[in-house]
């Protein structure tokens, strides 16, 4: 048995609109972030897939809502196994989408935030070498608005030193605390394999973790 929950990932369907989703029951977590962020790459590493979602020197790639169903989470109190998914978001912010995809796309992901009932929390995806986006602040404040668990992945820390690792990530928690919000952030890197073991064990908890409206 595999010591990596989500190394059973699959790929089940990549939908245009919300309406082509699974049928909302049970739970996922969601990944959002720019296109240029190392989101199929972070996606890649923590399922153990090299080519579970696919990566490109073109940026913006993941043009639907990407949907990979997880082998059933078993829970600790022995309860029945929770059948779990990953939804991979379109990637946003690539200059060279026609504005009515870009509108299509942020609608859809509006409204799969705001709607979609078994979505338990969010990955958000950002460079660690830039500073955040205003797509990036946009979604940790419909997060905070709408008490909605955030986890930042400050991705490709293998091209920065560790001590300016840290620095950033100091910098990003101070700015949660002024900004109130209630997300958590790491240093990863999907190259170094750098936080894959704290990314997955937060995933599993998010997973695990009801809404208040489930509750």
């Amino acid at each position: 048995m595999s010591s990596n929950p989500l190394n059973g990932a699959r790929f089940v369907l990549a939908a245009h609109d919300i309406t082509q989703l699974p049928y909302d029951q049970g739970a996922e977590v969601a990944f959002a972030g720019r296109s240029n962020a190392g989101k199929s790459s972070a996606l890649n590493a923590l399922t153990g897939h090299n080519a579970l979602a696919r990566t490109s020197k073109t940026p913006g790639r993941t043009q639907l809502m990407v949907v990979f169903d997880l082998p059933p989470l078993k829970p600790d109190d022995g309860a029945a196994p929770l059948d779990a998914r990953l939804v991979d978001l379109p990637g946003y912010g690539y200059a060279k989408v026609p504005e009515a995809m870009r509108a299509h796309w942020r609608g859809e992901i509006d409204a799969y935030l705001r709607m979609r009932r078994s979505l338990r929390g969010i990955v958000l995806i950002v460079d660690i070498r830039h500073e955040l986006k205003d797509f990036d602040r946009t979604m940790l404040e419909f997060c905070a608005a709408t008490e909605l668990p955030c986890h930042v992945l400050m991705t490709k820390a293998d091209k920065v030193s560790r001590g300016q690792a840290g620095k950033a990530l100091d910098v990003l928690r101070r700015d949660f605390r002024q900004q109130g919000v209630q997300g958590t952030a790491q240093v990863f890197s999907s190259l170094a394999k750098t936080g894959v073991d704290e990314a997955r064990a937060k995933i599993v908890a998010l997973l695990h973790t009801p809404r208040p409206h489930e509750l």
